[in-house]
């Protein structure tokens, strides 16, 4: 008796393994992501707003997501020779690579200058002598640049402003924040807002890239008129660059 009763659950075993190993769903891919370590935004140890983001975007569509912290312009050639996936916080069209629809940020861009020079403007920045992290290239996106230096590293900014060597040093809010926390006296310097910048990631030009860029509009097309992306820049305490935008893109 007892050999028959394993026999049969020999036999429901047998059957059912299939149907079991068919439901399994597959596996993740991964999603191989660099950038520059951007505190509370694209933190070496996976964690910030801009990782958060770009979960939010594909992991519910069956991907998984691996970070990797390097300099900005070697980020850059790692997805433009296809050693990574995509990298974070470019400008539109900044280089030879795939770009989507959709931006998944904006950048606010501002000018630190000592307090006793002239308050700039767009219209007027260009008048100046400017600084910013090379590879920035801010002359294509600011109107009218004629003087500017690129410098390797944030450090040693406010004593380039302090000697005169730049008039005005450009780069976004949460940098030049965490720059004036060096000044022995941040009231002999000034913050000035110039210009809002979307943020794009960068995909590798070949037909993995293609996909990755298509699965991220098309999830963009989803998250933004839903709002589901507005949890995460509350969390993060940022501004929710997609206020007006009430419809999907490109219709």
């Amino acid at each position: 008796m007892w050999r028959r009763v394993w026999q049969c659950w020999l036999a429901i075993v047998v059957l059912l393994a299939p149907l079991a190993a068919h439901a399994a769903p597959p596996p993740p891919r991964l999603v191989m992501a660099v950038s520059e370590e951007w505190d509370d935004y694209t933190k070496a140890d996976g964690t910030g707003m801009g990782w958060d983001i770009l979960r939010k975007v594909f992991e519910p569509a069956g991907f998984k997501l691996h970070t990797e912290t390097q300099p900005y312009t070697r980020a850059v050639g790692l997805v433009q020779k296809g050693e990574a996936d995509v990298w974070v916080g470019s400008y539109k069209d900044e280089t030879q690579s795939l770009y989507p629809r959709w931006n998944y940020d904006t950048d606010h861009i501002y000018a630190l200058g000592q307090a006793s020079r002239p308050v700039p403007t767009l219209a007027t920045i260009g008048e100046y002598r400017l600084a910013w992290v090379r590879s920035y290239e801010f002359q294509r996106y600011l109107p009218n640049i004629k003087h500017y230096t690129e410098v390797q590293r944030r450090t040693g900014i406010l004593d380039m402003l302090e000697h005169g060597r730049a008039d005005y040093y450009i780069d976004a809010k949460t940098e030049i924040q965490d720059i004036l926390h060096q000044a022995g006296d941040p009231k002999a310097y000034r913050l000035t807002h110039i210009a809002e910048l979307p943020l794009y990631i960068g995909f590798s030009d070949n037909a993995r890239g293609r996909e990755l860029r298509d699965v991220f509009d098309r999830r963009m097309d989803e998250l933004v008129p839903s709002g589901e992306l507005r949890p995460i820049f509350t969390h993060w305490k940022q501004p929710y660059p997609f206020e007006a935008q009430t419809q999907v893109q490109g219709q």
